[in-house]
C-alpha cells in the first residue's frame, strides 16, 4: 500500500495483462492543490496546505511535497505547519473545485455511460460496453489518464480491475499520476499481502481492532476464523470484509446521483462553553441541512450531530425518527436531544449537523393528523422568501446577532455528500 505521499508507488508497464477487467476507479491526485496550481503556476513545486490560514481549520488538501512532510487531510493547520514550516497556505476555492470536477467527468462520460461518482475527484467507470469503440481495458485507463491530462491540465490516477473494491486499491497504489492493471486471475495475490487498512469501509478503529488480534494483512482476515473476525469488528462489517478478501464484490457501478447525506458544520473563531449558544447554533444548521432537503425534494429518516472539543477529540451521535422528515424544527429538536445526551462539557470549537438515509419526500405520506402541519406552513413560507431576497435576509429571530461571523461553515467535499 502507497504511504498517501507517493512512496511505495506501484504502476503496471504498458503491455499489462488486464485479462478479465471492466471496471476503473480514477481518483484525481492532490485534486485541490492541483486545480490551485492549474490557476497559479507559480505554486509548482511547493509545499501547499489548502485550508484557512487562521490556524484553527483543518487541511482541506495538501500537495504531495507537504505530504512528504507527513500533512494530511483532516488535519489541524497548525499541527500542519509545525511538520512543514515551509508550507504555504493556500485558501480553499470550491467553486473553481466543482467546475473542474465537471470538466472530468465530461470527459469519463465521454468514453462510457457508466460513471459514478463518489466525489469531486474520484469515479467508478464500467467500460465492458465500450470496448470496441475504445479498445481493452488498461488502453481506455491510457485514455481517460491522456486527455484529463491534455484537456483539463491536471493528472489523475487509476486502477483496473475485475471488481470496484480491488480497482479502488489499485488506483490508491498507483498514485501520484500512475496506472495499476491487476488482472482477474491475480487478483488473490494482489490483495493477500495489502494492509487490512487498505480495504475499503474498514476504518482506523476496525484496523486498531484487527491489528491488535494480529490480523494485519487481507491475507489474515481470509485465514481468520469468523467467530475472531466478529468479535473484532461485529457480524455485518466480518462478513463484508471476508467476502472482498477473497476478492468477492458484486457491486455493480451505479450511474444514479443519490445523495446519501446532507450536513452542514460550524468552526468557531473562538471555543464555546456556552451550551444555550451551541443549542441554538445547532438549530441554525438543521435549519439549513432542513432547506436543502426540501429543495431537493428528499427526506431524511435519521438525524446525526457532531461535535469537536477544543482538544480535536470529535465525537459523533446518531438518531432514528419516528417518520422520515424534512421538516427542520424536528431536526433541529433531534440534534438538540442527542447534543444534551453528551456529558462531557469541556470547551467546544465545531459543531455539525447531517441528515442520514435520505429518501423521496412524501414516500410515507402523511397519517390523519399532521403533527407538523403548522411548521410545513412556517418553513414553506420561508423557504419562498429566501427564493425572493436570498438567504441573508431571512432567519429565526433567535439567531439574530450570532450567525456566521462567528465562525466559517465548513461544506462537505462534494455537493453537500459523505
Amino acid at each position: 500500500m502507497g504511504h498517501g505521499d507517493g512512496r511505495g508507488r506501484i504502476v503496471s508497464p504498458a503491455d499489462a495483462d488486464d485479462a478479465g477487467t471492466s471496471i476503473l476507479h480514477v481518483d484525481m491526485d492532490a485534486f485541490y492543490a492541483a486545480v490551485e496550481v492549474l490557476d497559479d503556476p507559480t505554486l509548482r513545486g511547493l509545499p501547499l496546505i489548502i485550508g484557512a490560514p487562521d490556524g484553527r481549520s483543518v487541511v482541506s488538501s495538501a500537495s504531495y511535497e507537504a505530504r512528504r512532510y507527513g500533512v494530511h487531510a483532516a488535519m489541524p493547520v497548525s499541527q500542519a505547519l509545525r511538520l512543514c514550516p515551509s508550507a504555504r497556505i493556500v485558501p480553499p476555492h470550491f467553486h473553481r473545485y466543482h467546475e473542474v470536477s465537471r470538466q472530468v467527468m465530461a470527459i469519463f462520460e465521454s468514453i462510457t455511460p457508466l460513471v459514478e461518482p463518489l466525489s469531486v475527484d474520484e469515479a467508478f467507470l464500467d467500460v465492458r460496453g465500450v470496448r470496441r469503440l475504445w479498445g481493452s481495458p488498461a488502453r481506455i485507463a491510457h485514455l481517460v489518464r491522456e486527455r484529463v491530462h491534455e484537456e483539463v491540465g491536471i493528472t489523475c490516477s487509476v486502477g483496473v480491475a475485475a471488481t470496484k473494491h480491488v480497482a479502488k486499491i489499485a488506483s490508491t497504489v498507483s498514485k501520484p499520476d500512475g496506472m495499476l492493471v491487476v488482472a482477474a486471475a491475480d487478483t488473490q495475490a494482489f490483495l493477500d499481502p495489502r494492509s487490512v487498512r487498505a480495504m475499503w469501509g474498514v476504518g482506523p478503529k476496525a484496523a486498531e481492532a484487527l491489528e491488535s488480534r494480529g490480523i494485519r494483512t487481507i491475507r489474515d482476515i481470509r485465514m481468520a476464523s469468523r467467530p475472531m473476525l466478529d468479535r473484532a469488528v461485529g457480524p455485518a462489517l466480518a462478513s463484508r470484509m471476508t467476502q472482498l478478501a477473497r476478492g468477492e464484490d458484486a457491486r455493480a457501478v451505479e450511474t444514479e446521483r443519490v445523495e446519501k447525506s446532507i450536513g452542514h458544520e460550524e468552526t468557531f473563531d473562538a471555543d464555546v462553553t456556552d451550551r444555550s449558544y451551541l443549542r441554538a447554533e445547532l438549530l441554525r444548521l438543521a435549519d439549513r441541512v432542513g432547506a436543502r432537503l426540501r429543495r431537493a425534494e428528499w427526506e431524511t429518516s435519521t438525524v446525526a450531530i457532531k461535535v469537536r472539543f477544543d482538544d480535536f477529540r470529535t465525537i459523533s451521535r446518531s438518531l432514528t425518527l419516528p417518520e422520515a422528515t424534512a421538516v427542520s424544527q424536528r431536526i433541529g429538536e433531534a440534534a438538540q436531544m442527542l447534543f444534551d445526551q453528551i456529558e462531557r462539557r469541556d470547551p467546544v470549537r465545531l459543531v455539525g449537523v447531517r441528515a442520514e438515509k435520505l429518501r423521496p419526500a412524501g414516500g410515507g405520506g402523511f397519517g390523519l393528523w399532521d403533527d407538523d402541519e403548522d411548521w410545513r406552513r412556517v418553513e414553506g413560507a420561508v423557504d419562498d422568501a429566501v427564493a425572493r431576497f436570498g438567504s441573508a435576509m431571512i432567519g429565526r429571530a433567535r439567531h439574530i446577532g450570532r450567525g456566521e461571523g462567528r465562525g466559517s461553515a465548513q461544506h462537505p467535499k462534494a455537493h453537500g455528500l459523505d
